[in-house]
């Protein structure tokens, strides 16, 4: 079974069924499924209230942290993110939280087939974006008791995140859809000297090019799915420098973010190949060709020598 297999089946006759019952205030005019990922579907209602619901039990923490830190975490932002609005609990039609917010507009950018110079565009929006998040102010106003895990995923941690990302190099090879050149190796053997990551930002924590919206202009719209916020070395959110974003463009991003150091652009660096192979190999078993495209292409910016 693929780690992404759901553990609950969420479809059209459940979703009705559950928000007629908890939700009777909405009209229920329109139901479609918007968005499937590894641990979460996502129903549009009237096309307007986008309803998240786990499909396995690991994404439950995220549920839970998401209600609680983003009514807190949505007005400090510089663009949208999903603010719960509908709160539905456990019964016996599905065992599990959920809730609904107001759609955040938008369309991932795979689905748009950026070119690289409206990924260009997009640099200054992200970095100011990351700025935002990272600020210590922000800790501090959205988590000032220090309750949220630290880094709970190892993305930060190379004593965890490269052997991992050399099992998902592994994987895409045995598929045939990307081979590694020399310097991806020289990469993790590098990264496997650093010491141990800082946690003093609060982060999306899984901050790829699904979960970045963009409009009709190339602008960033919004950032979605947060069920792995937590405290981390910001490099956790700074992949999208190597993944999402050409060479000319990386230096408007660096210009709006602020000061990154090299060790800091190393993990994200071998982030950017974890995620992007990790990706890959999923959108190959489901049949997202374009989102397969996408991480592909992430791959082969973050290999540039």
């Amino acid at each position: 079974m693929h780690e992404w297999a759901a553990e609950v089946a969420i479809d059209e006759r459940l979703v009705r069924g559950l928000l007629a019952a908890q939700f009777p205030e909405l009209e229920l005019g329109s139901l479609r499924l918007l968005a499937e990922g590894w641990d979460n579907a996502v129903w549009l209602v009237d096309e307007r209230w986008a309803f998240r619901f786990p499909r396995r039990r690991i994404a439950l923490p995220g549920v839970e942290r998401e209600l609680a830190l983003l009514p807190r975490l949505a007005p400090l932002l510089p663009a949208p993110i999903p603010l719960p609005a509908f709160v539905g609990g456990p019964s016996d039609r599905y065992p599990w939280p959920f809730f609904g917010a107001e759609l955040v507009a938008g369309r991932e950018p795979d689905a748009l087939s950026l070119a690289e110079g409206e990924r260009g565009r997009l640099a200054e929006e992200l970095g100011a974006f990351l700025r935002s998040l990272h600020a210590p102010a922000v800790a501090a106003a959205v988590d000032g008791g220090r309750t949220l895990p630290v880094d709970f995923n190892g993305r930060a941690d190379m004593a965890v995140r490269v052997p991992k990302t050399r099992e998902w190099l592994a994987v895409v090879e045995t598929l045939g859809i990307w081979r590694s050149p020399p310097v991806v190796e020289r990469v993790l053997a590098e990264a496997q000297e650093l010491p141990a990551p800082g946690a003093g930002a609060v982060v999306h924590g899984d901050l790829h090019f699904r979960h970045v919206l963009v409009d009709g202009a190339g602008a960033l719209a919004g950032v979605i799915d947060w069920g792995d916020v937590c405290r981390a070395d910001p490099s956790v959110d700074l992949q999208l420098y190597w993944s999402f974003l050409p060479p000319p463009a990386r230096e408007p991003f660096v210009r709006a973010y602020g000061p990154i150091s090299g060790e800091q652009l190393l993990r994200a660096r071998v982030l950017a190949l974890c995620l992007g192979a990790a990706l890959a190999a999923h959108a190959h078993h489901e049949g997202l060709a374009a989102v397969e495209r996408e991480a592909l292409e992430g791959l082969r910016r973050a290999a540039i020598e």
